[in-house]
């Protein structure tokens, strides 16, 4: 009882964590790009560059950020992250020229990197199987609500014709980060219990080690293909598709980004109780039609004949759809990576996976931002192509998983026979 007490006080700081994380992030990350361009005056250029340091940064630190967490535990990791972070944004809201931008950019996108691996292993230590994946939907839940409220009020707060305004910016966003190192260093992190037949690792693990696990090989594939399909998308080729093909306002794109959160607000618990008892390569297969969908309704919005009324209706609900996915990923996705983590290696895979992510954040908006401005026809076709392979990449994932890492809730079903049966008859873990 000690051991869940402690792990569920651990979860509620890691949970403040996130939220006071994302409220940082929400603050500014809206705002960069006419920060640099714009109000430093250092122009179009300048700000582009900023926005790749970021993807750099975080391609650099994270293939050592998993290795640190392995070593030294998530908690030193994660506290040398904020401090990183900390100090890039504070430095970010008082930088004057490009080299001073750039430096402070770098170290803004390297500490929140290696921020999102160190947050979920600590998560993975404090649960269990049978609370794992409320714990990622909680984590996925807050982001969202975080990303936000920061964004909201930051709007009210900047002023494009005042440089101070910007600088209280990054200053409040810098505060959130030193506040979230005083809520994390009183964490007291318990090790929570592994699944049973998760392979035991060897000694030194590392990179070689992962790459042989083919189940999660073929995870960081369709990790790729998932984040390149839906989150590259968002803020380039499918908004730039909007404007150009389908004739969307910049108001009516807001709408659509809003409508995307507030369908993962509003829709996470519920989705979650519907998927906590699905396999869950059946899940992420179903999240691959439902994103088919959200292409083709997309496409109709730019392709179609209809009115500008419903181009805009079409529009935005792509963009929840994309949201309904997303809230079955976040308690699907991230517990996975977890559970073929084995002892003592959750940290390495995270930051692995991690780094897919980055990766494909970085390739996304390359590919689709000229497809989606230009390419109208092509560009629905081929991300409808990439939804349908999520679904044949995810059901192929799942032919590879066992049976507790497919299906978590069976090891809790043969736990409950096995105590009420006979001692000598365990019951194997069999749905």
């Amino acid at each position: 009882m000690n051991v869940t007490r402690a792990m569920g006080a651990a979860m509620r700081r890691i949970h403040v964590g996130n939220a006071l994380s994302a409220f940082g992030l929400g603050f500014t990350v809206p705002y960069l790009y006419v920060y640099v361009a714009q109000v430093r005056g250092l122009g179009s250029m300048t700000a582009g560059l900023v926005l790749a340091v970021f993807a750099v940064a975080a391609l650099i630190v994270l293939p050592f950020a998993g290795r640190a967490i392995v070593r030294r535990g998530p908690l030193p990791v994660l506290l040398a992250a904020l401090v990183t972070a900390a100090l890039g944004a504070l430095s970010l809201g008082l930088a004057g020229n490009a080299t001073a931008v750039l430096l402070s950019a770098a170290a803004l996108g390297a500490g929140q990197a290696v921020m999102q691996p160190a947050l979920a292993t600590m998560i993975v230590d404090c649960s269990t199987s049978d609370t794992r994946s409320r714990a990622f939907a909680m984590q996925f839940f807050l982001q969202n609500l975080g990303l936000g409220v920061g964004g909201l009020i930051g709007g009210h707060l900047v002023d494009t014709t005042r440089v101070s305004s910007f600088t209280l910016l990054f200053a409040i966003e810098a505060a959130m980060f030193l506040l979230l190192v005083v809520v994390m260093a009183t964490v007291r992190m318990p090790r929570a219990p592994r699944l049973g037949d998760v392979p035991a690792p060897s000694a030194k693990g590392g990179w070689k080690q992962l790459l042989g696990n083919r189940a999660m090989v073929q995870l960081c594939v369709l990790g790729f293909v998932l984040f390149f399909a839906c989150y590259g998308q968002f803020e380039s080729g499918l908004s730039a598709y909007g404007v150009e093909a389908a004739g969307i306002s910049t108001s009516a794109l807001g709408t659509a980004l809003a409508a995307n959160t507030l369908m993962i607000v509003v829709a996470q618990f519920a989705v979650l109780k519907f998927v906590e008892r699905r396999r869950r390569s059946r899940v992420i297969a179903g999240v691959g039609l439902i994103w088919a969908v959200a292409w083709v309704a997309a496409g109709y919005a730019g392709l179609g004949h209809g009115s500008q009324e419903m181009a805009t209706a079409a529009f935005v609900s792509t963009y929840a759809l994309f949201g309904l996915g997303e809230a079955m990923l976040s308690p699907t996705v991230a517990p996975l990576v977890a559970d073929l983590a084995p002892e003592g290696m959750a940290g390495q895979y995270n930051s692995a996976f991690a780094l897919v992510k980055q990766l494909a954040l970085a390739v996304g908006p390359a590919v689709g931002g000229p497809m989606g401005a230009s390419l109208h026809a092509p560009y629905i076709v081929t991300f409808l192509l990439f939804s349908l392979g999520i679904t044949f990449l995810a059901l192929r994932l799942g032919r590879r998983l066992t049976t507790v890492q497919d299906r978590p809730w069976s090891a809790r079903a043969s736990r409950v026979v096995t105590r009420g049966g006979a001692p000598s008859e365990p019951v194997a873990a069999e749905a």
